[in-house]
């Protein structure tokens, strides 16, 4: 944590927001499959819709881009270097190979640019009701074919949202580019209590402020560039260190150096019993001071006795404070 301030507004938190990929799933997303346009799967169609992707996420730091250039290897593909490299946040990417401009990305980005075509929307509906995430491979003007991305949810997951929920916690809220069919399927197995999908970085922003004006406070919890204006946006920023990226872990306020959601409830658990913690520190010091003042006009006390007095209870205010230290539900 990054001061105490962040430690004593998480107490009051009721509602936690989370990013999906690499957050609430393992972020270790596998190809389960490559789709050319048109329903062949010939060897040489599928090398080809491959080849293109890598060619792009070569330079993306994406989980999904990770997963597409770990299963590129495998297949023994050589990686083209391509140029002009472009992140389109919470859409895709895009490079150019051999003077040609491709694109690997959402159903927003290719939706956008007006490539889709009534064989890229039903492959699309296709691999989503499968509960898998599609990423569009183009070139040219047109859409090659389709990667699908399946990424396990991690799991400490459910039980962490089961406990926040014992710890207090009223509203959870999945937030993800992802598609809708996809989101909804790892939200149902988490028991998330809000879906919002395909959005966009500032439509995160939007979500979370929204989520903080509903219930007073809202935590975020997130790990990618895409998640920082979340983060930036939220009561209380919280980051998946070990594998968030350097945006997220600088623009929050806690970061979770173990990756471990269940750590979330502890934390919840341990703002609250500090700030307990401190209040009767606060309310013994003072009624210390309120004795001692109405007791010296009656000659009740003296400087040795209030020295002693005041020692004493600065002596027991560190030993309670020292209490937070104790692991506890």
């Amino acid at each position: 944590m990054k001061g105490g301030a962040y430690l004593e507004n998480l107490a009051g938190i009721k509602a936690f927001a989370f990013d999906k990929t690499g957050t609430l799933t393992e972020g270790r997303p596998r190809v389960s499959g490559v789709y050319p346009l048109g329903g062949t799967q010939a060897p040489a169609a599928e090398t080809e819709v491959l080849a293109v992707a890598a060619a792009v996420e070569a330079r993306s730091e994406h989980p999904l881009a990770g997963a597409i250039l770990d299963y590129a290897r495998g297949r023994g593909l050589g990686l083209p270097e391509a140029g002009e490299f472009q992140s389109l946040p919470g859409r895709g990417a895009s490079a150019v190979l051999e003077g040609r401009k491709l694109f690997v990305g959402n159903h927003r980005l290719f939706e956008e640019m007006g490539w889709c075509t009534p064989p890229v929307e039903e492959l699309l509906e296709r691999l989503e009701s499968q509960g898998q995430t599609a990423v569009l491979v183009g070139r040219d003007g047109a859409v090659l074919g389709a990667i699908a991305v399946a990424d396990k949810p991690r799991e400490a997951a459910r039980w962490a949202l089961r406990e926040l929920k014992r710890a207090g916690v009223l509203h959870t809220l999945m937030l993800t580019g992802d598609n809708q069919a996809t989101a909804r399927a790892v939200a149902a197995e988490l028991g998330v209590d809000e879906v919002r999908a395909e959005l966009l970085p500032q439509d995160k922003v939007e979500a979370v402020s929204e989520l903080a004006a509903r219930h007073g406070g809202v935590a975020m919890v997130g790990d990618g560039v895409n998640d920082a204006p979340a983060l930036a946006a939220a009561t209380v920023g919280i980051a998946m260190g070990a594998a968030g990226a350097d945006a997220a872990l600088e623009t929050a306020d806690v970061a979770l150096m173990s990756d471990d959601l269940t750590r979330l409830p502890a934390a919840m658990r341990l703002s609250r019993r500090v700030g307990g913690i401190v209040r009767q520190n606060i309310l013994f010091a003072l009624l210390v001071k309120v004795v001692f003042i109405a007791l010296t006009p009656l000659g009740l006390t003296s400087l040795w006795l209030a020295v002693a007095a005041d020692m004493g209870a600065s002596l027991l205010v560190i030993f309670n404070g020292l209490r937070a230290l104790r692991r506890g539900r």
